[in-house]
């Protein structure tokens, strides 16, 4: 979202960028150093470890220090007083290029987890490998393996091994259901829990989908207790209530039974794509007006969706604070105007933002625009696409 912002190369007095939350993906990487004049840092760490413990210096493709270009970027060497341990199954350290679970050692792993002694005991283990009496390290469950690096940096504390060569951390991705979207770590069993205890529903499945290339969306799969299922706006208000709202799926789609395998489990990978929301076509307002019809477009194009109507809720049919921003860069581009990310918030249907954008054709004075940003950093905390619990 911040490399669709016009201007970027004249940031000159921007130093360091930080990166963290989710994996890097390369060709994102490539886009922000050409972009921007300051270093790109990849950072990784989960909550568990004081949040970062590793770190890595982008560079690009014809400087990448030994390393080829890959799908993402290394997160790097451990930071001071922090061990990066890269475990089989049995507890025994992996070799160079072979995936293992990303484990934490040091002082910045935590105590547990408050009032959960069974789940502290599975994740906060002894840690066999140290030299310290009673050191314990912490089972992420990320799946990670070591590469190796030419590249030497001065300002690097991890010593040089053999023939000039370091190795570095390559994240993998999970070992378990667990995933990352928009910065928040999300278990899919917490909203199958919350949805299978709705009483109009029988089974319940949630998985993160990437459809569109770029554009990962929660979705859930449910099974109605009764022939007909209730409506998806009744069960994610139902989920709102008990559910943060990253926890939230952008699309629940109805299904007769649950693919399964062999076994008796389901079979995540032939569940249906959810496609467009549905909407009932009694509840469908076309727009009329040119700006309306120029909304449409952009909601569409972002969306990735066939048709929009003037009433239809941005967020209700699959639109999230990243796709916001997306909108709210050719708003502004083609308006003509500067609207805040709070005013879009503020409007988030087509009839509303075009009434609004008829409404505000002054430009705000410059107290105004102070105020609008002030209370856009207060509303961008309560937003989904912050960056939440570390990876």
């Amino acid at each position: 979202a911040f490399l669709e912002e016009p201007g970027l190369e004249a940031c000159t007095r921007l130093r360091r960028i930080l990166c963290s939350g989710e994996a890097l993906p390369y060709d994102l990487q490539e886009r922000c150093l050409a972009r921007v004049p300051a270093e790109l840092h990849n950072l990784y760490g989960p909550t568990e470890a004081a949040v970062d413990v590793t770190s890595w210096r982008c560079a690009p493709a014809d400087g990448a220090g030994g390393l080829s270009p890959a799908v993402t970027v290394p997160i790097g060497r451990p930071v001071a007083n922090t061990a990066i341990l890269l475990l089989d199954k049995r507890g025994a350290p992996v070799p160079l290029g072979i995936p293992g679970e990303l484990c934490i050692g040091g002082v910045q792993v935590g105590r547990g987890y408050w009032r959960r002694p069974a789940l502290t005991a599975e994740r906060f283990v002894p840690d066999a490998l140290s030299h310290v009496p009673g050191a314990r390290m912490y089972r992420t469950g990320d799946l990670a393996r070591w590469r190796e690096s030419a590249e030497v940096r001065g300002d690097e504390r991890t010593p040089a091994l053999p023939h000039s060569r370091t190795f570095v951390v390559e994240y993998l991705g999970r070992t378990d259901f667990q995933v990352k979207l928009r910065g928040f770590r999300i278990e899919p069993g917490e909203v199958e829990s919350a949805l299978a205890a709705h009483p109009a529903v029988r089974e319940a499945v949630a998985a993160v989908r990437e459809d569109a290339p770029g554009d990962p969306r929660l979705v859930a799969w449910i099974v109605p207790a009764a022939t007909e299922a209730p409506p998806p706006a009744v069960l994610r208000a139902w989920l709102a209530e008990r559910l943060p709202e990253h926890l939230v799926p952008s699309a629940i789609v109805a299904l007769p039974s649950l693919p399964l395998l062999p076994n008796g489990k389901t079979d995540r990978r032939a569940l249906p794509a959810p496609g467009a929301p549905r909407r009932d076509e009694r509840d469908f307002v076309p727009p009329r007006t040119p700006a309306e019809v120029t909304l449409a477009g952009f909601w569409r194009e972002v969306l990735g969706i066939e048709r929009v109507g003037v009433e239809d809720n941005f967020f209700e049919i699959g639109g999230h604070s990243l796709l916001l921003a997306k909108v709210h860069a050719r708003v502004r581009d083609t308006f003509s105007r500067e609207v805040t990310m709070v005013e879009m918030f503020r409007h988030p249907t087509i009839r509303l933002l075009a009434a609004h954008l008829g409404a505000s054709a002054a430009a705000p004075t410059m107290a105004q625009r102070g105020l609008d940003r002030a209370e856009e950093r207060r509303a961008s905390r309560a937003q989904p696409g912050r960056r939440g619990a570390g990876r």
